[in-house]
């Protein structure tokens, strides 16, 4: 079952995170907004791996001490799917 989630993110300089799911694994991620090179590497590097270990290792991951960043928040993101 294929799933689609938009996350709106909070405290980064994305501003949304559309995440494509097909039975826990992730096929597609898209950043609006944030570092555009970062963002396509993070998405290219989580394509084909389960959510549930992409969000392990990306979770906690700090910008400039703002608590969070584009990879936490698609931890969030994904946390919040399952």
């Amino acid at each position: 079952m294929t799933q689609h989630i938009s996350y709106p993110t909070t405290g980064t300089c994305s501003r949304q995170i559309d995440i494509e799911l097909e039975d826990g694994i992730i096929r597609n991620v898209t950043f609006t907004g944030g570092c555009h090179g970062n963002t396509q590497g993070i998405a290219a590097l989580v394509r084909g791996m389960k959510a549930s270990d992409a969000a392990a290792r990306l979770a906690g991951i700090d910008c400039r001490g703002k608590g969070t960043s584009c990879p936490d928040q698609l931890a969030r993101a994904l946390k919040q799917a399952h």
